[in-house]
This record gives structure tokens, C-alpha cells and sequence, in this order.
């Protein structure tokens, strides 16, 4: 075979390859269906979030202004997920490969706090609203 149809092929591999990701690529409403992970007990608001290959939920809406505590889960986690970063707090925390950590927030403001894993792979966000 000449090298010209040698790259044709690989050429129309690739941009098959492509189209066929793209037209099957889940909408974000299947990938992530609404998130019950936020309650509030005995007037503080409390955020669970699971930390294993990523955060889950990946996005969570809470109320501004109430004393809140983001409360992160690990079950074996080994990943750069026990590892979590919030930049906007300065905060930088190692998770037990299994177990609980709390992290307060005070008086959270309305907006976004985003935060990621060690490596700033897997992102989680929390919306707060007034």
C-alpha cells in the first residue's frame, strides 16, 4: 500500500473516531442528574461530597449565609481525589484513604466556590444562592 492511502486511512480514522465521541457524548443532564447532598441540621448546612476518582456530586447548590460544612467522604480512595484544593479559601487538605473530614465555612457568600483535586484534574463546584 502507498503511503498516501496509508494516510487517508489514518486521517479518516481519526475524524471518524471523532464524530462518533462527539455525536455520542452524553448531554450534562444525563451525566449528572440533580444532587440531594445538601441538608441542614441544627442550623448549620451540610455539603457530602464522595471523593473517589473525582467528586461526587460534581456540582452542588446550597444557600448563602448559613454556617456551612463541606463534608468529604473517602472509601479507599488512592487517587489524586483524597487531595483537595480550594484556592479561593487557601486551603490545601490531604483525605484519609477512608473516612470522613469536615471543612467549615462560616458565612459562606453567594457565587461559585470551586475546588479540585491535587493534580487539578477532577474540578467540584458549590453554587451558593441567596
Amino acid at each position: 500500500m502507498k503511503p498516501l492511502h496509508i494516510a487517508l486511512i489514518i486521517t479518516a480514522t481519526l475524524i471518524g473516531g471523532a464524530l462518533m465521541l462527539t455525536l455520542n457524548k452524553p448531554s450534562a443532564q444525563q451525566t449528572e442528574p440533580a444532587a440531594n447532598n445538601v441538608s441542614i441540621v441544627d442550623g448549620q448546612q451540610i455539603i457530602d461530597i464522595t471523593a473517589k476518582g473525582g467528586y461526587t456530586p460534581r456540582t452542588s447548590t446550597a444557600k448563602a449565609g448559613i454556617p456551612t460544612i463541606l463534608r468529604f467522604h473517602t472509601n479507599g480512595t488512592f487517587d489524586c481525589s483524597s487531595y483537595i484544593r480550594i484556592p479561593s479559601m487557601g486551603l490545601s487538605k490531604n483525605l484519609p484513604s477512608t473516612g470522613t473530614v469536615d471543612i467549615p465555612l462560616t458565612d459562606p457568600k453567594a457565587g461559585a466556590l470551586i475546588g479540585m483535586c491535587g493534580m487539578g484534574m477532577y474540578p467540584f463546584q458549590v453554587n451558593f444562592e441567596s
